[in-house]
């Protein structure tokens, strides 16, 4: 695995991604795959050490895996979520727990996608791709408020009712895309190729899951977030 060399000049940023994983042949397979693809790639085996490279680094992408020594991964995710310079910081869970309860929790707790082991690279580069292109900021207008909902475009900031939100770069373009949307239902099909990049029905619970967590951060104003029955989701349109 070649480093980034910091005396060659790069006509583009390399996004960066750091790999949290204790198997050191899998985070090697990883890194070198992504590193194929274009990304700098840092990678530790730790998880408490992984928390403390994400803190003071902070990669444009973590893949972390579930069982770590140190620190588990949902304990990593958790500490994250309560740091103000990484709870936006997207994680891609890589883990061999397959069981859908074990890939719902690590949602639940703050991850915006998963990959069982073992893996396609193919697929581990794709997802992180597409997990990266919809943690950019959204082209037009910065600022998008709807009724009590605003949204900053340019840093993937929430505000309800003036009062900042921590929402998860996938949870951001979710709520926002529905908000853009109000008063329409979303196929939730469509959804999950708009937010996530695909769409089939083994990961229409994660859809499910984040509304859930928007459900939670939006307190009082959960309700404008209707399910449509044999559709999906839409916002309620505020009189």
């Amino acid at each position: 695995m070649q480093p980034v060399d910091p005396t060659i000049h790069y006509d583009f940023v390399m996004e960066r991604v750091l790999i949290v994983e204790d198997e050191v042949d899998i985070a090697t397979l990883v890194a070198f795959n992504l590193e194929r693809a274009g990304f700098a790639v840092d990678m530790v085996h730790n998880g408490r050490e992984g928390l403390e490279k994400i803190q003071k680094d902070q990669p444009d992408l973590v893949i972390l895996d579930l069982m770590l020594p140190g620190m588990d991964g949902l304990q990593v995710i958790k500490e994250m979520q309560r740091d103000t310079r990484t709870h936006s910081i997207p994680v891609l869970m890589l883990t061999a727990k397959s069981q859908i309860d074990d890939r719902i929790k690590g949602l639940e707790t703050g991850a915006d996608d998963y990959l069982t082991k073992p893996f396609s690279p193919k697929e581990l580069v794709l997802r992180t791709q597409a997990i990266l292109k919809r943690n950019q900021a959204t082209p037009g207008s910065v600022i998008f408020t709807f009724g009590p909902f605003r949204f900053d475009k340019n840093n993937l900031s929430f505000f309800l009712d003036d009062t900042p939100i921590q929402l998860t770069s996938t949870e951001f373009k979710l709520l926002l895309y529905l908000c853009q949307r109000a008063g329409k239902p979303q196929d939730r099909n469509d959804l999950l190729k708009v937010v996530w990049g695909y769409n089939d029905d083994v990961h229409s619970r994660t859809l499910d899951t984040h509304m859930k967590r928007l459900r939670q951060k939006l307190g009082e104003f959960s309700s404008h977030i209707e399910t449509v029955r044999g559709v999906g989701y839409q916002i309620r349109e505020i009189e």
